[in-house]
């Protein structure tokens, strides 16, 4: 065997595949906006070039990431996630937002009220059932039957 063969066979052996997931340290991002991972057992001062399967952004350096390797290779990080703590995940509001595109329908929920605001104008409905309209002009047109219907109606 030559001399460079040699080399390359002790290359290859020195280098060891890691299998399994590594918690790994965002460090930043390269200029072509790929992270920057640093993890034990890597040999780069300055982090290694990952890619990605999930979003991050500058909020999540120094932040805890899982990593896996492509084909074991510590050269070839690929970070699949940033590690969540209990105190930073976002726990579902109470109130519900639902827009329904196919049946044309947009729908917000709230515990107290709901406010349609749009300079002077607004509409408010309240948890007690109450709808105001306010404005500095009001207009009820209707092509059929206009009804105003009540346990009791005052007109001014």
């Amino acid at each position: 065997m030559t001399e460079k063969t040699l080399k390359t066979i002790d290359k290859l052996a020195s280098q060891q595949k890691i299998s399994g997931v590594v918690i790994g340290v965002l460090l930043g991002f390269s200029d072509n906006s790929r992270p920057l991972v640093a993890f034990s057992g890597n040999k780069s001062e300055t982090g290694i070039e990952a890619s990605t399967t999930s979003t991050l952004s500058s909020d999540d350096v120094g932040k805890k990431v899982a990593l896996l390797f492509e084909g074991g290779d510590p050269a070839c990080p690929i970070v699949i996630g940033r590690i969540q703590h209990p105190e930073e995940i976002v726990q579902p509001s109470k109130t519900r937002e639902t827009v329904d595109m196919d049946g044309e329908q947009l729908e917000f929920s709230a515990e107290k009220e709901i406010v349609l605001r749009c300079g002077k104008a607004s509409i408010t409905l309240t948890k007690a059932g109450k709808i105001i309209l306010r404005g500095t002009y009001l207009v009820s047109r209707s092509s059929g039957v206009n009804r105003i219907k009540g346990g009791s109606v005052h007109v001014n």
